[in-house]
């Protein structure tokens, strides 16, 4: 359904839902309302915890151990909401996380009079290593939990997941991990990564339709962990609570399987390899034609990469929102720009649709 006369180079913002995922979800919404009644109380219970299946074993987990939310940042907002948190106490951060999730933790932290903390992770990266030094040295007595992510939203960055949590763990402290991009990107087992809490987005790389993500929770913490809306299920169980908030259009969340099984038929583990070696081989060539340099090394680089501009201008956030719309204005083509660390950075991503001269056409509005 994309328009075939922009490049689209940016997979990572929304995803993008093809046709007969589509079509699914709106089977599910038929099936709604022809029986309202008897769809919302008899058989959308079922139907839920049937589809939280099919993305728990995508993912590594148990069903029981996972619940659908809208996204990933709704997840994120649900976890910092479950915290009780005291005056003096810390929740730590990277410079490199999601804007929309640092705003809720400084919103919770305000509430209880603690504070947000922020580990500065040098970019360009050249490894692993620098994102769990820069962790380490801003965990204190007073952290309460730490946020990172998997992939970074604005710097397409694979951060060390199992080195960080076992950092985190070794200090007593509690860890989310933001997993926006992971799901259809990465191959995942989840309980493995050993944290405490894990959101992953549907809409994204696994490209079901946009309200369907998931939130993975270990046993230990599911009875302090509450969805933001308290509704019918309150009381009976950490999936029961999740499972209903209210009357809502649930087709989204039941769609998932079926966006699970075209990310099969597309290939699996195949298309994700595939769309990593587009990414970072395209992510080369343009830094090559610019002269300048990517945002991290392959080993760090899945299916998003960036790599920085060569402008010379202020590194602004209007600036950068101006070079977005003339790219797709001007160029028709899709991809997000970002100030960070004094430079102008695109960031392009790379799914079954893309090609190479997709990427050809961005490396002709910039020149070195």
């Amino acid at each position: 359904m994309l328009d075939p006369g922009v490049a689209f180079l940016n997979h990572g913002s929304y995803g993008a839902t093809p046709r007969a995922v589509l079509a699914e979800q709106e089977r599910w919404r038929a099936l709604m309302e022809r029986h309202p009644t008897h769809f919302m109380s008899e058989e959308l219970p079922s139907a839920v915890r049937s589809a939280a299946a099919r993305i728990a074993a995508f993912v590594g987990a148990r069903p029981n151990d996972l619940v659908f939310v809208e996204n990933a940042t709704g997840a994120c907002n649900t976890v910092l909401r479950s915290l009780h948190l005291a005056p003096g106490d810390e929740i730590l951060l990277t410079d490199h996380g999601y804007a929309a999730v640092r705003k809720a933790a400084e919103y919770v932290a305000r509430r209880a009079g603690a504070r947000v903390v922020e580990a500065a992770v040098p970019f360009p990266l050249q490894d692993a290593a620098q994102v769990v030094a820069a962790v380490s040295s801003r965990l204190s007595s007073r952290t309460r939990l730490v946020i990172f992510d998997h992939i970074t939203s604005s710097t397409a960055v694979i951060f060390p997941v199992h080195e960080l949590t076992a950092l985190c763990r070794a200090a007593g402290v509690p860890v989310l991990i933001d997993g926006a991009h992971a799901p259809g990107m990465l191959s995942l087992d989840v309980p493995s990564i050993g944290a405490d809490w894990y959101t992953g987005n549907c809409h994204k790389w696994l490209m079901a339709p946009k309200g369907s993500g998931f939130l993975w929770v270990a046993p230990q913490r599911q009875t302090d962990t509450h969805p933001l809306v308290i509704s019918h299920g309150y009381g009976q169980g950490f999936t029961a609570e999740f499972d209903w908030i209210g009357t809502r259009d649930s087709s989204a969340w039941l769609s998932v399987p079926a966006a699970i099984d075209f990310h099969e038929r597309l290939g699996g583990t195949k298309l994700r390899e595939r769309n990593a070696a587009l990414a970072r081989e395209q992510s080369s060539l343009l830094a090559r034609a610019w002269n300048t340099e990517r945002g991290a090394p392959d080993a760090l680089t899945g299916s998003m990469a960036t790599i920085r501009l060569p402008l010379r201008e202020a590194a602004t956030a209007e600036r950068a929102l101006a070079l977005r719309r003339k790219l797709f204005d001007d160029h028709r083509i899709e991809a997000p720009v970002n100030a960070f660390a004094g430079a102008l950075w695109v960031r392009i991503s790379a799914h079954a649709y893309n090609r190479p001269a997709d990427y050809a056409r961005l490396a002709a509005c910039f020149h070195p």
